[in-house]
């Protein structure tokens, strides 16, 4: 296990945007298996493998590079790691960038799953602020995505089973 959180260490730092990628994509499958075995009761057999790996392409291919980039920017838009500076990052976060990707990842996942808008729409809730308040005061900046992705993998289980249920 130390080996594999070494490496994890290694990626992070010569190649922040693919562990991040990564680390989103395997979050979001997780979230998905998570909600097909304890959720839905699949068991092994009525596992929906090709489901999976559409939670782990939106995690991989979309979320990981998109919040990791935003989350940079962020940090360069508002420096510093003050409680005050953690509240200024999660105001942004939530009242600029929140709305705009909720909505992009509404339209990639209901043209993944075949949903509508309108139907993931009214299933999505708000994103907690005070875990985001936390994750920015006290989290450095290469671990925020990976923070934020473990607290949402409950989250991401619960996409996963409303964008596919039949």
């Amino acid at each position: 296990m130390a080996a594999l959180w070494r490496g994890c260490g290694r990626l992070l730092a010569g190649r922040p945007g693919a562990a991040q990628a990564l680390t989103a994509g395997a979050l979001m499958g997780a979230g998905d298996v998570i909600a097909q075995q304890l959720v839905e009761r699949r068991g092994l057999r009525g596992h929906r493998g090709l489901r999976t790996a559409r939670m782990v392409a939106i995690g991989f291919c979309f979320v990981g590079p998109v919040v990791g980039s935003w989350y940079r920017i962020l940090d360069r838009l508002i420096p510093g790691s003050t409680k005050v500076v953690a509240v200024k990052k999660m105001l942004l976060d939530q009242g600029a960038f929140a709305p705009c990707f909720l909505g992009c990842f509404l339209a990639v996942t209901g043209a993944v799953s075949g949903l509508s808008v309108q139907e993931n729409c009214s299933k999505i809730q708000q994103i907690w602020p005070p875990v985001q308040i936390a994750n920015f005061y006290l989290v450095p900046l290469q671990h925020r995505l990976a923070v934020v992705q473990c607290v949402a993998i409950v989250w991401n289980c619960y996409l996963s089973w409303k964008a596919n249920r039949m």
